[in-house]
């Protein structure tokens, strides 16, 4: 995979002028998710930069999975993690996880002892935040903060020995209760958690936090940019402390970016935990989720993502990105390469009454007008065929071009018909129409009569194929979810359901049954295709079985939005 260098950023002016003065040798970052869920198109950016800037200045990137909570993790996650990132066409040079230095995380926790730097508390959580103060106010200092270093490594010890339940103790760092940055007010390092590993097993029953744990996996791995998004900047100076405090050989620096904020998408990997869990999507690849799977499932391009988060860019700003943005790139990459077919989705038959009965006919169409190199395919037409519910009216308005009593239109590749009678059921719902054809009019003949405005997609009824077609609008109404900035692995406690819940859309899906031309019977999961007028689709990697398709649709067809000369 080539991949274009990255536009002109701060990170890549860093980079520049740390290999220009020889602060670095080698640029080394690393994309570093927690196994808790599955990768989001806000990731994708983070795994583009991290991937990206290594590659463009001959370096290399760790794939590595901040493990530190095991509560909260599943292979099922690693799994998928590893699988989106390859599918997005990226290597890591090796493989890591956090868990591999939980030996060296409890040592230099001893090391911190030692120097007076890290204390264990008894306080629940709820009284080290009642004392952690806020914004404007101090903290306050735990009543076992003075603890003498001794008693701390035994109690310490004890811990890991699994002599205390969950929650019973903790151990803090010591820094200041006064810091106007209210990460450095004694943070919380380590706790207790009698849980099951995924990959140490019943070693442990104490689990370095996410904040100590990420700065010493950087200076362990010899990372030398760390980049992370816009939240983790508060965070820093705490890093840099863990760093220099445990007397790493290695010092690692941390830089942040803007995260990728996506118009009418809930990229919080908890609220798209809770939408599975609670059943508000059939899974973390359900096609209306941001996840790399679902956006796979959906019919998305691993080409159409890495072009969006270029044109995304890199900066400071925290700005939200139109949701057109990210289709226009899906648009982009299919219209040359898919074919363009013919599907009807709500469909109306059509009785060709002075076409003869018994008779058939092929047309040779294009399969892609504007990719010559796609060939042709055989289009068969008889006396009956479907087309769209919607382009028939009985008392059409004005300027309404399709069908209706009297008026004439042109069925794409096919002939002219015009519209003489049509039949309803007991309902009052229009159910066939009947029309004459111009055999003058077909297809290449020449015909340089009349003119019609209207012009209808079609499928020949006898050898239509049934398929089911899957509609999809934001699964989010709000222009801007209701969602927090998360840190990974803070282990913060959770928030009550949220309002996010209200910002369902209840259209975000809409399942119809139509028909497809016989030529796609045979198609296979990730096939992609351009149904005249409806858009581009995707057959279903789930739902779709022999004699059942299912086709997702990826996108409309029309957009207004232009990327950035």
């Amino acid at each position: 995979m080539e991949n274009p260098s990255t536009p002109s950023n701060f990170i890549k002016n860093v980079i520049t002028e740390d290999l220009r003065s020889g602060k670095v040798k080698e640029v080394v970052t690393r994309f570093p998710p927690e196994p808790n869920g599955y990768l989001h198109i806000g990731h994708a950016k983070a795994i583009w930069i991290n991937f990206a800037l290594a590659d463009e200045f001959g370096g290399r990137t760790h794939l590595r999975f901040d493990d530190t909570n095991p509560l909260k993790e599943d292979t099922e996650y690693v799994n998928s993690i590893q699988e989106d990132v390859k599918w997005l066409g990226y290597e890591w040079e090796e493989l890591r996880f956090a868990s591999d230095y939980f030996d060296e995380m409890y040592s230099r926790a001893e090391l911190l002892i030692t120097k007076g730097k890290a204390y264990v508390d008894d306080l629940s959580p709820d009284q080290i935040r009642e004392l952690r103060g806020t914004l404007t106010e101090p903290g306050q200092n735990s009543p076992y903060r003075e603890r003498g270093i001794e008693e701390n490594l035994d109690l310490f010890r004890r811990m890991r020995a699994g002599e205390f339940k969950d929650g019973e103790k903790v151990l803090r760092a010591k820094i200041d209760m006064s810091s106007p940055n209210i990460n450095l007010r004694d943070p919380v390092i380590y706790r207790i958690s009698h849980t099951h590993h995924h990959n140490t097993g019943d070693k442990w029953c104490i689990y370095p936090m996410y904040t100590y744990a990420h700065p010493l996996e950087d200076a362990i791995e010899g990372i030398t940019h760390s980049l992370c998004s816009l939240e983790f900047e508060d965070q820093r100076p705490f890093y840099d402390w863990v760093v220099a405090e445990c007397e790493m050989p290695a010092v690692p620096h941390q830089y942040e970016f803007g995260r990728l904020n996506l118009a009418q998408t809930m990229t919080s990997k908890r609220k798209l935990k809770q939408l599975v869990d609670e059943g508000h999507v059939d899974g973390w690849d359900d096609p209306r989720m941001p996840t790399i799977s679902g956006l796979r499932r959906r019919g998305y391009t691993p080409e159409a993502i890495r072009a969006f988060v270029y044109e995304a860019g890199i900066s400071k700003s925290q700005g939200l990105v139109d949701l057109q943005m990210l289709e226009h790139f899906i648009r982009e990459d299919l219209k040359l390469t898919v074919p363009r077919t013919m599907g009807v989705l709500r469909p109306l038959k059509v009785v060709i009454t002075n076409y003869p009965e018994g008779q058939t006919e092929l047309f040779e169409v294009e399969n892609n007008i504007e990719n010559e190199a796609m060939g042709t395919r055989q289009v068969l037409f008889s006396r009956e065929i479907y087309i769209e519910r919607d382009d028939f009216m009985e008392v059409p308005p004005n300027k309404y071009f399709r069908l209706f009593p009297g008026n004439e239109v042109r069925l794409k590749n096919a002939y002219f018909i015009k519209c003489n009678e049509f039949i309803k059921n007991e309902q009052g719902e229009v159910v066939e129409l009947h029309c004459t054809y111009d055999p003058e009019t077909r297809s290449g003949s020449g015909f340089t009569g009349r003119k019609v405005k209207g012009t209808l997609h079609w499928v020949e009824a006898s050898q239509a194929v049934p398929a089911e077609f899957r509609l999809y609008e934001p699964l989010i109404s709000a222009e801007e979810p209701d969602q927090e900035a998360e840190i990974e692995g803070m282990d913060a406690v959770d928030k009550p359901a949220a309002s996010f819940l209200d910002q369902l859309n209840p259209n975000s899906i809409k399942i119809i049954q139509g028909f497809v031309e016989p030529a796609l019977k045979d198609s296979v999961s990730q096939d992609k295709f351009q149904f005249f007028r409806h858009g581009y689709f995707n057959v279903d990697s789930r739902y779709t079985v022999p004699g059942h398709l299912v086709f997702n649709l990826i996108v409309s067809l029309k957009s207004s939005f232009k990327p950035a000369k």
